[in-house]
């Protein structure tokens, strides 16, 4: 085993990395770049060394500089994580060329697979069915010629892409020819190599992958399925391990086939063999990762493997220590990923800094686990030049209701505050039929949130719930002890700016009592004190909820299951004088057009003067390694430009002023 590795990474996976490497004795090198230098993963490792500036291309995409970190170090390998050289066969190369190990495939299996063009060729000579397409492309004006000829719709990916950046689904020409630029600008960016094509989109897939393991003594096994369907703009929010989707049947010739594509490339390590699944489970090849996965933590979980170790000890010439027959899957397991993206504002890139991060509790008993993994702690900064991940957290239970059920508790305890996130809308999902169901496709989050993001839909029974918490919140709060006296009060409640009458009473033991007219009396107990910023509300189901709770000078904004709402608590008096106060109208901002994010420009698509319509692209801001196209909402004349390309913005930094036409 070796004594010393570098991690040639960042984040969570770092951590994770670092975590398996101390446990097996190993001391571990971190790098990192200006932007990193007091991330957790630096202060975790046993050395750091600094890399370079912010820009990936000029600090951990550097191979030179890596390699250069391992000799002053004395790292023997290099641990590539996931994303940034860990598929790029050049690295691999230079690495064995400098006598220091990579913790991965050899250099050719990479190339093999690395390039999504070639891997389709090799998968179809190996016998895999792939989907149609895969003609590499310099142009749109080519793009667009054999998008003709595969047939709409259709998707352009990076040849050398992952993680959901290079991609973009095109269902016309003037789809593609948009698409296109910002597709090949993102692969770019990420990945040092601009190589599109294009393949036939498979409308309402899902998408469920095969972990292989193989070692260099020609051991191949696969440890199951995951599936990964709940996607947003490619990317993965949701997996869970096994698929709920699959029979034993599909399961078994999924699993065969990518162990064969392993074994055809002299696979070293573990990988994954991702393939899109139709309604009527036929099964086509879509690309082979090798790499570890985001979502590894779900197979580990079912099949109490840790693959890291795994890969350590592979890359150190050991072989396999199990057999295919060993691996028995136990459990279900769903992993979250947790990304500082605002739902509310159409997923807009939301870096910044912590100002509360308190994920759940970890634990691990016979009937639930609880997992994160994670790359920040509370008062550390989201940078805006990498992907927005934060955590991922992840459950396991001895079935799929259990786990996910074990999975919202969790999201109801994890607190996170300073940026946007998108916690509410995995809480939401997490509460939806179709999810509990197992009915997921690609297309899951567009389907159910065509219309944008608002919270999850609070029914009559939530939002009598949350008036409830509410109005025995503010009797805390008023009295400063969770059980006063008996006694009776009346309130007025504002929600949405309806008023609801009620009363709250403390019955003189742990509970209290809450009435609105015509109805009986609920009773709740709930354990809060001014300060808490959650609530253990105990409802008259004797069923346990967990609520999230932010004061306001009239009351409360309470979250609870993606549900957010905003409760007022007042006499009945002072409900009546608020009557006769007057609204304040915001400014009128509607000329303007302001920065939804932190970001920087890379592309100004008008100048001044110019007439535009509504949805015409106006300027492109580049985010956490996504383009974002800013567009028209009205026919307008494009007055004032208050930056140019190249120039960082904040948040509602005021980008274009318009006048009328």
């Amino acid at each position: 085993m070796f004594s010393k590795v570098l991690i040639a990474n960042r984040g969570e996976i770092a951590c994770r990395v670092i975590g398996t490497a101390q446990r097996l004795g190993i001391a571990t090198v971190a790098v990192y770049s200006d932007a990193d230098r007091d991330a957790l993963h630096v202060e975790l490792a046993d050395e750091a060394v600094a890399i370079g500036p912010p820009p990936a291309a000029e600090s951990y995409l550097d191979g030179e500089k890596l390699i250069a970190a391992c000799r002053a170090t004395g790292a023997e390998a290099v641990h590539p994580g996931y994303g940034f050289l860990s598929e790029n066969a050049g690295f691999a190369a230079a690495c064995a060329e400098a006598g220091i190990v990579f913790v991965g495939p050899p250099a050719a299996a990479i190339d093999a697979m690395g390039d999504k063009i070639r891997s389709k060729r090799i998968a179809r000579e190996a016998g895999v069915a792939v989907v149609r397409g895969e003609e590499a492309t310099a142009t749109a004006e080519e793009a667009a010629r054999l998008a003709e000829r595969i047939g709409y719709p259709v998707m352009i990916k990076a040849s050398a892409g992952g993680g959901g950046k290079g991609m973009r689904i095109a269902h016309n020409d003037g789809e593609l020819r948009e698409g296109f630029d910002r597709a090949r600008s993102e692969a770019a960016a990420s990945f040092g190599d601009d190589r599109l094509f294009v393949e036939r989109f498979i409308s309402d897939p899902r998408h469920i992958e095969i972990q292989v393991l193989a070692d260099r003594h020609g051991n191949c096994i696969h440890l199951g399925e995951r599936e990964c369907s709940i996607q947003r703009r490619h990317q993965k929010v949701i997996e869970e391990a096994p698929s709920p989707f699959l029979d034993a049947a599909t399961r078994a010739a999924m699993a065969a086939e990518a162990v064969a594509l392993a074994r055809a490339i002299g696979y070293q390590g573990a990988g994954t063999v991702e393939f899109i699944v139709d309604a009527e489970k036929t099964f086509y090849f879509l690309e082979m990762n090798t790499r570890l996965q985001v979502e590894h933590p779900v197979t580990e979980l079912v099949t109490g493997l840790d693959l890291v170790e795994q890969q350590f000890r592979i890359a150190a010439g050991e072989a396999l220590r199990i057999t295919q027959d060993d691996v028995e899957l136990t459990g279900w397991a769903i992993e979250a990923r947790v990304y500082a993206e605002d739902p509310y504002r159409g997923f807009l890139p939301s870096p910044g800094r912590l100002a509360r991060y308190r994920p759940p509790q970890e634990k691990a008993t016979a009937a639930v686990v609880v997992r994160n993994d994670s790359g920040v702690v509370e008062g550390g900064e989201v940078s805006p030049h990498y992907d927005p991940m934060i955590s991922k957290l992840s459950t396991w239970a001895p079935d799929r209701t259990a786990a996910i059920e074990a999975m919202a508790e969790a999201l109801d305890r994890f607190e996170l505050d300073g940026i946007g996130h998108n916690i509410p809308l995995l809480q939401a999902v997490m509460d939806q039929p179709r999810f509990r169901d197992g009915r997921l496709s690609t297309a899951y989050l567009a389907e159910e949130f065509g219309d944008g993001f608002s919270g999850a839909e609070i029914a009559p029974s939530r939002r009598s719930l949350f008036v409830a918490i509410a109005v025995i919140l503010a009797e805390i709060r008023a009295n400063r002890v969770e059980t006063p006296a008996p006694r009776g009060s009346a309130r007025a409640v504002f929600v949405d700016g309806a008023r609801i009458d009620v009363t709250v009473e403390a019955d003189g033991t742990d509970r209290w009592l809450v009435a609105v007219p015509d109805h009986d009396p609920q009773s709740f107990a709930i354990a809060w004190s001014p300060g808490d910023t959650l609530a253990i509300v105990n409802g008259q189901d004797d069923a346990q909820r967990v609520v999230k709770v932010a004061p306001t000078i009239t009351g409360f904004r309470l979250r609870h299951r993606g549900a957010d709402l905003e409760v007022k608590v007042m006499s009945p008096q002072v409900a009546d004088l608020m009557m006769h106060m007057s609204v304040r109208k915001p400014p009128d901002r509607s000329n303007h057009l302001l920065s939804p994010m932190p970001g920087q420009i890379v592309r100004l698509e008008v100048v001044r003067g110019d007439r535009v319509e509504p949805g015409q692209p106006l300027v492109i801001v580049e985010a956490m390694k996504m383009e974002n196209i800013l567009r028209a909402e009205r026919r307008a004349l494009v007055a004032r430009i208050n930056c140019e390309v190249g120039t960082v913005v904040a948040v509602d930094d005021v980008i274009l002023e318009f006048g009328e036409v």
